[in-house]
């Protein structure tokens, strides 16, 4: 199934992208400005995890036949790539380096290609399976 290779190529490139930027943040939680002082690289790095199993599960059910359940849980995965964004509600672009903007681009640029990929491949399943329009 050529939309699977397309699916992993993806999934491993934001998974990449996202320990980055977690990597980076954990490494330099203490220049990011405004961040809750509870946040520690541990919890950072956590998250990354957290965030890393549902790409997993969701690359997981899509081989083992649960093609709409993994694409649905994929889709999730490329969308938390947004969560990044949150570091610009507590402070303005011009208040992070260039290396953290560089980091959470990257996220969401990357989390945003797989989202649209496996939101494309759910809506030519569905269409294929009949679903559409019941």
């Amino acid at each position: 199934m050529r939309d699977r290779a397309w699916l992993l190529g993806l999934a491993i490139a934001y998974g990449a992208a996202s320990l980055f930027h977690h990597a980076h943040n954990a490494l330099y939680l203490s220049a990011y400005p405004n961040l809750p002082t509870s946040l520690t690289p541990a919890r950072v790095m956590a998250a990354w995890v957290a965030q890393a199993s549902v790409g997993i599960l969701g690359y997981a059910l899509l081989r083992h036949g649960r093609q709409r359940a993994g694409l649905v849980l994929l889709a999730i995965f490329g969308s938390l790539g947004y969560l990044g964004l949150a570091h610009y509600q507590r402070a303005p672009v011009h208040a992070h380096t260039a290396a953290m903007n560089a980091s959470i681009g990257l996220e969401v640029v990357a989390g945003t290609m797989l989202l649209v990929c496996a939101l494309v491949v759910l809506a030519g399943a569905t269409a294929r399976s009949g679903v559409a329009g019941r």
